[in-house]
């Protein structure tokens, strides 16, 4: 395995720096990604917000990803293009996550608004299914409710559950590396196509290329179909692979220009 370099290596000790720190000298939320219509939104997160992470596992799974893929891009662009790199495409990732982020959160809004106007059993459903909410542990309050539409407590109750809902989507965030690291893997994809990669679970080389690519369907699948209970920010992650195949267009161009 090659040395690491020392960027890659300033990036992974404050990354650790920052997770043991959290919750111990500061809020993590405090600097964790929120929408902009959140008491608890500040511009700097979505810089600080990169530097955050969840758990141990969170963590190492970004910084892994980190230390195997980031030295090899370093080396060949040097220690400030790989940091500016890095930079430009977390924000991207998060400038991305939050468009998505802002509907998402819109049409829960918008539903429970629906839903206090005319509470409907089925229309509730569907409310807590788009809000991401846990509906197997409602599972018989909803049956009761949709057997008594009209109960007047139940109402009451599921108008509650609607207001609460709304304001915990509202205030939900976002942290990691991952739009970052993402972005690393695209960069490595598209810049060293042919390298043979062993992966962890399945001991079958595969070329980054075709790792790349199926990653990137992986997540715009999971995106796109999210599952309830899933609270990956899979389009962050495909905000940086955007990016980092945007910026490395511009790069290229830039250079062709050059010459």
């Amino acid at each position: 395995m090659p040395p690491i370099t020392p960027m890659v290596r300033n990036l992974l000790i404050l990354n650790v720096l920052m997770f043991f720190l959290s919750d111990r000298l500061f809020p993590k939320e405090m600097f964790a990604l929120h929408d902009i219509r959140s008491d608890a939104f500040r511009p700097y997160q979505f810089v600080t917000h990169m530097f955050m992470h969840g758990n141990l596992g969170h963590l190492f799974s970004n910084m892994f990803s980190l230390f195997i893929f980031g030295p090899m891009l370093e080396r060949y662009w040097g220690e400030m293009r790989f940091l500016t790199f890095y930079l430009i495409t977390g924000l991207g990732a998060s400038l991305m996550y939050s468009l998505v982020h802002h509907y998402e959160i819109t049409q829960v809004l918008d539903g429970a608004a629906a839903f206090m106007q005319n509470p409907d059993p089925i229309d509730f459903r569907n409310l807590l299914e788009k809000g991401g909410a846990n509906v197997r542990s409602l599972e018989g309050f909803l049956i009761d409710f949709n057997r008594n539409p009209t109960d007047a407590q139940m109402i009451m109750q599921a108008k509650s559950l609607a207001s609460r809902m709304s304001e915990v989507v509202v205030d939900s965030s976002m942290l990691g590396a991952s739009g970052a690291v993402f972005g690393i893997l695209m960069a490595f994809g598209m810049l060293f196509p042919n390298t043979e990669l062993m992966l962890l679970f399945f001991p079958v080389p595969i070329k980054a290329k075709y790792f790349v690519l199926m990653y990137g369907a992986f997540e715009l699948y999971s995106g796109l179909n999210r599952a309830p209970g899933d609270n990956v920010a899979h389009y962050a992650h495909l905000g940086g692979m955007l990016f980092a195949y945007i910026l490395l267009k511009l790069w290229e161009r830039q250079r062709n220009n050059f010459y």
